[in-house]
């Protein structure tokens, strides 16, 4: 196998920042998403809470 010329490590560590930068993005990406489903989140209480249906009252009366 050929030697790794010079122009061809820094292409090689070109793409390794490259990539490194793209999963820092990727990741800050994330965090910005979970944080803001987290902010937008409902308490399981106020999901659950029963709320009683009048015409039903009204009907077995």
């Amino acid at each position: 196998m050929g030697r790794l010329t010079e122009a061809g490590r820094q292409g090689d560590e070109a793409a390794s920042k490259g990539e490194q930068a793209e999963a820092a993005e990727q990741e800050a990406a994330k965090q910005r998403l979970l944080a803001q489903a987290e902010a937008e989140r409902l308490p399981v209480e106020d999901t659950t809470r029963a709320v009683p249906d009048r015409r039903w009252r009204r009907d077995n009366r």
